[in-house]
């Protein structure tokens, strides 16, 4: 199976990848996967609480290229978005972008899942205060 020239990319210099500062308090964390199923992501979103935009995206991740490859892109993509904007990113565009292979396709959807969990994370510590 041959590696596209931007899972190489992203795979041989990932772009955020690492951890927030965990005493930050207006951060959404998920991890997902099985080391039984081959990979394991772990995402976290830095929030501002005013714009409900995402600061900053980090991960770490358990598995092969492909699995790294579609984190780093995926906080790339993160970074700059609102809330709403990043539930709105599915698997197929990774798969598009990456030029996965269909064996590969579950990695994405994983990271997708991982998306969802950090935001659901975020909001219910951080719920969205009404105007009086």
């Amino acid at each position: 199976m041959a590696y596209s020239s931007k899972v190489m990319d992203h795979y041989l210099h990932p772009r955020c990848a690492g951890s927030l500062d965990e005493p930050l308090v207006h951060t959404g964390t998920a991890l997902v996967g099985s080391p039984l199923t081959g990979a394991v992501i772990r995402i976290q979103i830095l929030v501002d609480e005013d714009t409900q935009m995402i600061k900053a995206a980090r991960f770490k991740t358990y598995g092969c290229g492909y699995a790294i490859a579609i984190s780093s892109l995926l906080c790339e993509w993160l970074t700059g978005l609102s809330l709403e904007d990043a539930l709105h990113i599915d698997a197929q565009a990774i798969n598009y972008e990456l030029e996965l292979p269909p064996v590969k396709y579950m990695c994405s959807k994983l990271a997708v899942k991982a998306i969802r969990y950090a935001i659901r994370d975020y909001r219910n510590r951080h719920p969205i205060k009404m105007a009086s």
